[in-house]
């Protein structure tokens, strides 16, 4: 199982995390509820700095109901101006924000909410803010982050207080890795604490964009809220990478510490993403490639094997488990 790697721009987006993980590796791509589109576009480099009114406590939960819209004052470059936002509110996901849908296009998926510039493809964003849940802890999934990210990038990570939603980890995948040169495409991605697990949003956006986009996600994230999900949904792709790596450390107890030496390169991916099935690949430090097929609703699991150089394709091993189980 290959951790989320996350594809420089240009590449199809992978999900992942992470995410991802996410980070995002692949995030996967899901139909959703479109906000309708505007009569005026502000500009992306119309940077939101911070709202006219007071700030909400950390954890404090909006009483707006989820597709409501209203108007606030921020500041601009040190001017004020009136913004449109509409209010979102996924119990599934476990969030609430508010999101300028003049700017952005509301994509909801399983598990998941996704925000896209305007001016993108919605098929193959470049611009957006993914946000999605994971049971594992905070600690755990920022593991995986690294470890996806960590292949292709070098990492900057900091501790950042957001707003509504408090303390969170930021992670970002600031340069290619040793070579001293940033990517095409920005990946950062931040993990929040939450008591069922975490919250992990992933912004992706053009290098040139960095200044527009980047810090309206910025903006966007001091608005989010971790609320109490209901329900079980749809196995993310983010789930998917964090039960198959601890289901890799439990059945081999010696691998955490290879992994942390890193002499053996060993990672996992989201190899591909259907309505129906996630594939994470891992790749092991004897040079084996495993791939788990997983049901996202069910979590029933079957596994291949595949060894460069001694099998001449992957090949299904009787090893059947339940990906629920390592949530």
């Amino acid at each position: 199982m290959n951790s989320k790697t996350i594809k420089k721009s240009g590449a199809a987006v992978a999900a992942a995390l992470a995410s991802v993980f996410l980070l995002t590796a692949a995030l996967s791509g899901c139909g959703g509820t479109d906000a309708p589109a505007p009569a005026a576009q502000p500009s992306p480099a119309a940077v939101p700095v911070s709202p006219a009114e007071p700030a909400e406590a950390p954890g404090a939960e909006n009483q707006r109901q989820d597709g409501e819209r209203f108007e606030t004052v921020i500041t601009l470059e040190g001017m004020e101006e009136t913004v449109r936002y509409e209010h979102v509110r996924n119990e599934a996901v476990g969030i609430e924000m508010d999101y300028d849908y003049e700017s952005f296009v509301r994509r909801s998926g399983p598990g998941r909410e996704r925000f896209v510039s305007v001016y993108d493809m919605s098929e193959d964003p470049v611009n957006y803010l993914e946000i999605t849940t994971c049971a594992e802890d905070a600690e755990s999934v920022a593991a995986a982050v690294r470890s996806a990210l960590s292949a292709e990038y070098d990492l900057l990570e900091s501790t950042r207080e957001l707003e509504r939603a408090g303390s969170c980890l930021r992670i970002e995948a600031s340069e290619i890795k040793g070579t001293g040169t940033m990517p095409d495409q920005i990946r950062v991605v931040y993990i929040i604490p939450a008591g069922d697990g975490c919250r992990v949003a992933s912004a992706h956006y053009a290098i040139e964009a960095a200044e527009g986009f980047g810090r309206r996600f910025s903006y966007l994230l001091n608005t989010l809220a971790v609320i109490n999900r209901q329900g079980e949904a749809r196995m993310t792709d983010l789930q998917a990478l964090c039960a198959v790596r601890k289901c890799c450390y439990a059945a081999d107890p010696g691998l955490e510490s290879i992994v942390s030496a890193g002499e053996y390169p060993v990672y996992w991916d989201v190899a591909s993403v259907t309505d129906s099935e996630i594939v994470i690949l891992f790749r092991s430090y004897t040079g084996a490639q495993i791939r788990y097929y997983i049901d996202p609703f069910s979590g029933e699991t079957y596994v291949t094997e595949y060894v460069p150089g001694i099998t001449a394709g992957e090949e299904r091993t009787e090893e059947i488990l339940n990906m629920r189980v390592y949530f």
